[in-house]
């Protein structure tokens, strides 16, 4: 009971030192992590057994930047994670401009932090969408060019997850791509 009881404590108090340092509100480390506030209190409590859900226990530690292996009750996932060219870019790029993910995750309005988590733990892919990808470019100082082979490369990831044979259509893909970067160039 008491080697249980120190093993609470380890990861209730690596949350609550956590919050402490950054003098994150409860409330928005909640918000980060898809939780309820009470939740967290529960968290931090270390009288309650803490969290041994997989996907919560990865979302707190990607905003808190360290390995989930980090908490005991954590048990590593059978099913083999595959993390694309984009999202190593993507942390890359987050450690380039000097960043915690704390910090690059209140560059964003609060109902996309979620999201984000999500993403930079490799469980939802990055977006599609220019307009979001721009937001996130903006954020990390990427230019135009980045930006557009960071896109590039997901619009064709998604198109093989739908089967389509790139390089049978590598023609088309070409003309599709070549128009996509004449309307961006023509955004800026």
């Amino acid at each position: 009971m008491k080697n249980n009881l120190s093993i609470q404590k380890k990861s209730s108090q690596l949350v609550n030192d956590f919050l402490n340092k950054t003098k994150l509100h409860k409330k928005d480390f909640a918000q980060m992590i898809g939780v309820t506030l009470s939740y967290v209190y529960n968290l931090i409590d270390e009288n309650v057994p803490f969290s041994t859900r997989g996907i919560t226990l990865e979302r707190i530690a990607t905003v808190m930047d360290i390995n989930p292996e980090e908490f005991s009750e954590y048990q590593i996932p059978s099913e083999i994670e595959s993390f694309s060219e984009n999202l190593l870019m993507l942390k890359d790029l987050i450690k380039h401009n000097k960043l915690s993910t704390l910090d690059f995750l209140k560059m964003f309005e609060k109902k996309k932090r979620l999201e984000l988590v999500d993403i930079l733990r490799g469980a939802k892919p990055i977006q599609i969408d220019f307009s979001e990808l721009k937001k996130i470019a903006l954020a990390l100082n990427m230019s135009d060019d980045e930006l557009f082979i960071m896109w590039k490369k997901r619009l064709i990831e998604y198109l093989k997850e739908g089967g389509f044979n790139v390089a049978n259509n590598k023609d088309l893909i070409k003309g599709i791509f070549e128009g996509a970067k004449n309307v961006v160039a023509s955004m800026n």
